[in-house]
């Protein structure tokens, strides 16, 4: 699909509406974010990939960092040609195999995989991201502990939430 546009900003995020209709072409009935390849003015080559994210009103923000926007030499204000396309080779779902440690300790307690099994994917995906960007095994196992206190139910921060 191709449409011209002008970029708009949102607080400090450039960005182009993608309108209802627009978004039912490339995928019907979608109501969560749309993973898309895009092109601004033919560029970047390969097509980006990007998720476009609901407005509420069923069109969609489609975002445009910077890598997009200075390869297809846009600034906001600009009026592009946006070229789009559904991702097929999206694929949900985590991107972080979840720890064995967390996997093993979850089994063992009732409580707290009920509450991980009621978190968000999101917030689940966010979780595993986390852990794996850890460095060292005791910071693993440091924060596989408090994450276990919180889906338990402690007042507690983590991951820069208070929980409970």
């Amino acid at each position: 699909m191709k449409f011209t546009v002008r970029i708009e900003l949102r607080g400090i995020n450039p960005y182009v509406m993608v309108s209802d209709a627009q978004a039912q072409q490339i995928r019907p009935d979608w109501k969560r974010p749309i993973p898309v390849t895009v092109q601004v003015n033919g560029q970047p080559e390969p097509p980006a990939r990007v998720n476009m994210m609901p407005a509420g009103d069923g069109s969609f923000l489609l975002y445009l960092d910077g890598t997009i926007r200075k390869a297809s030499a846009t600034a906001v204000g600009d009026t592009v040609e946006v070229s789009l396309a559904f991702d097929d080779s999206y694929r949900g779902g985590p991107a972080h195999a979840m720890p064995s440690e967390f996997a093993a300790r979850l089994d063992a307690n009732p409580v707290a995989r009920a509450r991980w099994d009621q978190l968000s994917p999101s917030l689940q995906k966010e979780m595993l991201r986390y852990f794996a960007r850890l460095k060292s095994d005791d910071a693993r196992t440091r924060n596989i502990e408090q994450a276990l206190n919180v889906l338990n139910g402690t007042r507690d921060r983590f991951m820069a939430r208070t929980w409970n």
